[in-house]
């Protein structure tokens, strides 16, 4: 008898959709897994056996055979164990196999037949809803996760006998008790948080302003200075000035930390920030050097990525960015395939002026200096809107407030939102060239100086759009509808900053 059953597997940071056909004939016993299945799958024989005895069903002593379709799909992950051993007791007419495919399953099996949960459930849950399927079932563990994806009925299992109930007609196992509230929205703008205080930092007004333009239109930024003076003092505020994830993007953020192996999948309204350390391989940052390791990239989505001390990273790990920030995805090409993953982020860097640090005076040669500045490539460069040379700081206290800094930057991206509705774009960094021409006109002062900063060889054909968004950022923070010249050459004085 053959018996069908659907559950997923992870691809990347999203999960594919994968049909269980299974056969039970007479023969010689065994069980035997085909179509692209990695050893956890393939050790999923040995689970499910033991997991079906010891719940009290009857195993079949002939020939098993499972495919998993599509048979080009490489699976992994034990979460397809559910799944099988269903589809074993639906052939064996343990269970009835037409319920079987109307539901979609997924969970790892222990050997006495409890589901445990499987990395991705969000994941999963939210390719179950895109692929029209309108119920799954998961680990009790795992309800609180895939409950977070509407219009999707979540089937809460504790075993392997919980699941026959629910194919025979039967109630699942009930919502675990600390999963049964919804999960609590984002805090408000206002509330107390452990996020760090921009009044603290003090004496750098104008590397405070570049903080606050970057953030509202989610610039790239570069900070230059001496040790000490504050660049990742000012660079770890940035979580506290940027606004909250709306419900969709909580979610898409959810989901891949969920699929991350080190991830959580609870629902966490604040922005990513990423900060990892300069030993950093180029895979580390962008992903693919292992089965569904996501990058640094993809982990920030939709927040920022700090590069303390960036000219010490790998010049290749470097280039590597240069995709993704432009495209805001990555493409990750192996010799078994490839994977497209989101990676739409802000970055931020620090760095000293040169190998000494500059602290003190100078002790580097010209040479020296050069071989530092070019650490940063022009290119890499040309895609960072904001550059800012911090020096000795003074003593007088800070002006500016996380809580007003982000209420700016709330404002301004509500702006942003309202204009770029329908484009596909949120902020005003995302805005290619076509959006630029729809959404931002320049007077003619404006363009003679455009063209000024352009005939100087200041600019490239991307700076000058990145400076007509970045100088439609600051009008925003004004609250103005039109890019006066204004705007524009605070927007150019920001990009020519000094760079490393």
């Amino acid at each position: 008898m053959v018996a069908q059953a659907h559950t997923f597997t992870l691809d990347g940071a999203s999960a594919r959709h994968v049909v269980v056909e299974l056969d039970v004939r007479p023969g010689l016993p065994a069980f035997t897994i085909v179509g692209l299945a990695d050893p956890a799958v393939r050790e999923a024989r040995e689970r499910i056996q033991a997991a079906i005895r010891n719940s009290g069903f009857q195993w079949p002593p002939r020939r098993i055979t499972a495919n998993l379709a599509p048979g080009d799909l490489r699976k992994a992950g034990p979460g397809l164990d559910l799944a099988l051993a269903c589809a074993i007791l639906a052939a064996t007419g343990q269970v009835p196999a037409e319920r079987l495919r109307r539901i979609a399953m997924f969970g790892e099996l222990g050997l006495d037949g409890s589901i445990r949960p499987a990395q991705g459930t969000l994941a999963v849950a939210d390719a179950a809803r895109r692929g029209g399927l309108a119920r799954l079932a998961v680990a009790s563990a795992a309800s609180h996760a895939a409950g977070l994806v509407e219009e999707l009925e979540v089937a809460p299992l504790g075993s392997l006998r919980s699941a026959a109930r629910l194919l025979r007609g039967g109630p699942p196992d009930p919502v675990p008790q600390r999963f049964g509230a919804p999960p609590e929205s984002a805090p408000r703008p206002d509330a107390t948080c452990a996020e760090p205080e921009l009044a603290d930092v003090r004496g750098v007004a104008q590397a405070v302003r570049a903080l606050v333009i970057a953030a509202a239109g989610g610039h790239n930024l570069l900070l230059t200075g001496p040790p000490g003076v504050g660049k990742t003092m000012l660079a770890r505020r940035l979580p506290g000035i940027l606004p909250p994830l709306d419900a969709e993007e909580a979610i898409e953020a959810a989901r891949i930390r969920g699929v991350s192996p080190d991830g959580t999948q609870a629902l966490d309204r604040r922005r990513p920030f990423r900060a990892p350390h300069h030993t950093t391989t180029a895979a580390g940052l962008v992903g693919g050097a292992g089965n569904r390791w996501l990058g640094e990239v993809t982990l920030a989505h939709r927040g920022a990525l700090f590069l303390d001390e960036v000219t010490e990273f790998p010049r290749s790990s470097l280039e590597a960015l240069r995709q993704p920030l432009e495209e805001g995805r990555v493409t990750i090409a192996r010799a078994r395939g490839s994977v497209v993953l989101p990676a739409s982020f802000m970055l931020l860097c620090a760095t000293n002026p040169c190998l000494c640090g500059g602290c003190g005076g100078c002790r580097c040669s010209v040479g020296d200096r050069e071989r530092h500045a070019r650490k940063l490539s022009g290119p890499l460069l040309d895609r960072i809107d904001v550059r800012i040379r911090l020096g000795a700081p003074t003593r007088e206290p800070g002006t500016t407030s996380s809580v007003d800094a982000r209420a700016a930057v709330e404002r301004a991206r509500e702006r942003q939102r309202a204009r770029l509705a329908g484009e596909g774009s949120t902020v005003n960094a995302q805005m290619d060239a076509g959006m630029l021409t729809r959404h931002v006109r320049l007077d003619a002062a404006g363009e003679r100086v455009l063209r000024e900063a352009s005939a100087s060889g200041a600019l490239s054909a991307r700076g000058e759009h990145r400076a007509i968004s970045l100088a439609r950022t600051i009008a925003d923070l004004a609250e103005d509808d039109r890019v006066r010249v204004s705007h524009l050459r605070e927007a150019l004085g920001l990009r020519a900053m000094p760079s490393p």
